[in-house]
């Protein structure tokens, strides 16, 4: 298990910094501990296949050996180095595993060519035609296969992981997740637990691609799927698909904060989404939204959430160039935004102590605007956590805003320039658009954690021209 209030920090450690080392990376363990991550999570750490690559330096994801070290990165001491790192800093170390295939000329594709699935030429082939740099196992050719997976996680778990994160865990059977849950946990049917209970995390898909794969003839597994077999978490790209549409089409919030519901109550009782503004597969946050009120405003959102919190590295400085996956393009975090970290940080510890006193999540929309094409723009969005859960997780019950919760009010689109156009035309009466601000929906009192400031607004009162304050309430 995890707790959903542990904070994950990705590091794809190629591009992580100028020498791309695990050796170079330990002088930074000590910065992201003190950021308060609470886990280290590693890209893929292998040899990368020369067959087909992509780039000059290949994918992480086109494996050419599980079992080994890719030697660009360190070697087998350099490993063991940084982990025993890691957990000096108390931090834990999830490692990448790509089970759903292999670089075309790796290990097990010159030992077992019939572990994989075959084109109509009868040679190692995939699913996704466009992932020209590797080939995918069959999962039914034989046991043995099962076998020599399992060996390979109980082998990293032996070498001091404390987790796993599944690449497109989807596409690969549940019924296999669930043995290897099983095994590599050392589960004991006599007492109903693990031994060895690391962390697992499934980089579950869009359901888009989820439906096109079934649609292709392929099994493809559902995120409740892969809860109910062996994961503690899986992406929320089920709920992306709503996001992205609001980030890039202006649909409304409500959208996507209806959907927790669905999350909430079809998945199994415990699962938890592992939420994010980006990774190494998305655009940078500060890239999609400017350094501007939207990121302030997402940025405790959704690590206000329930699940679990990722930050790609580099986020927390609000850099904006994604490296690219197949080069060495190392991030600059010297020309990272201080002044951004500092917001960040603050609103890490303010989450993480919002999400340890108060689990349990409701939320409201405050005042919107529409514009001429129909889209929405919300301007206040309100969310609580309480420590006694409400009836329903919307709206807010007005009697759960007392000493001992969460209010997060969040305003993402205060500087948007759909925003002032709109206040612009439809405020004529108001000497500058910008001097319009909304009411608050509720009696508010209590602590900023954000700014550190006391904040005492009636109901009715207009509410500060900030992006986002996390409020801990007072009576």
């Amino acid at each position: 298990m995890i707790q959903e209030s542990s904070y994950i920090y990705q590091i794809f450690l190629r591009n992580f910094t100028q020498e791309g080392t695990f050796r170079a990376a330990i002088p930074e363990l000590e910065r992201i501990s003190n950021l308060g991550f609470d886990w280290i999570y590693l890209t893929p750490i292998h040899p990368i296949g020369e067959k087909a690559r992509k780039g000059t330096y290949g994918s992480p994801y086109a494996i050419k050996d599980y079992r080994k070290i890719n030697p660009e990165l360190g070697d087998e001491t350099d490993f063991t180095n940084f982990v025993e790192e890691v957990h000096a800093h108390d931090l834990k170390l999830m490692i990448d595993i790509v089970f759903n295939h292999t670089s075309p000329d790796s290990v097990l594709v010159h030992e077992h060519p019939d572990w994989f699935i075959r084109a109509a030429d009868g040679l190692p082939w995939r699913k996704c035609e466009d992932w020209s740099d590797v080939v995918d196992f069959d999962y039914r050719s034989s046991p043995h296969l099962w076998l020599e997976l399992i060996d390979t996680l109980a082998m990293w778990r032996d070498r001091g992981v404390d987790g796993f994160r599944c690449d497109v865990a989807s596409l690969v059977p549940s019924e296999f997740w669930r043995q290897a849950r099983q095994r590599v946990n050392k589960y004991d049917p006599g007492i109903k637990e693990e031994k060895a209970p690391l962390v697992w995390l499934a980089e579950s898909v869009h359901p888009a691609f989820l439906r096109k794969m079934r649609l292709l003839g392929y099994n493809s597994w559902s995120e409740p799927e892969l809860h109910a077999a062996a994961f503690d978490l899986t992406y929320d790209y089920d709920g992306w698909e709503r996001l992205e549409k609001i980030w890039e089409q202006g649909m409304s919030f409500e959208r996507y904060l209806e959907y927790l519901y669905v999350q909430e109550t079809l998945y199994p009782k415990g699962a938890k989404k592992l939420r994010f503004l980006e990774n190494h597969d998305q655009e940078r946050a500060a890239h999609r939204f400017g350094n501007r009120a939207k990121l302030r405003a997402m940025t405790p959102f959704y690590q206000f959430l329930p699940g679990v919190s990722m930050s790609y590295m580099g986020q927390e400085l609000a850099l904006e160039h994604k490296p690219n996956i197949f080069e060495k393009d190392p991030i600059e975090l010297e020309l990272g935004d201080k002044e951004f970290e500092r917001y960040f940080i603050a609103s890490l510890r303010a989450t993480k102590e919002a999400k340890e006193e108060a689990p349990f999540f409701s939320w409201t929309i405050g005042q919107d605007f529409r514009l001429k094409d129909g889209s929405a723009r919300e301007e206040v969005i309100y969310c609580l956590r309480s420590v006694e859960p409400t009836k329903m997780p919307y709206p807010i019950d007005r009697s759960m805003i007392r000493k001992g919760n969460y209010l997060l009010v969040i305003q993402p689109e205060l500087d948007s320039p759909a925003r002032q156009r709109f206040y612009g035309s439809a405020s004529k009466k108001a000497s500058s658009s910008l001097e319009y601000t909304p009411s608050a929906l509720f009696n508010i009192e209590g602590t900023d954690l954000l700014s550190g400031e006391e904040v005492r607004i009636a109901e009715g009162d207009k509410i500060p021209r900030i992006p986002a304050s996390l409020i801990r309430l007072e009576d």
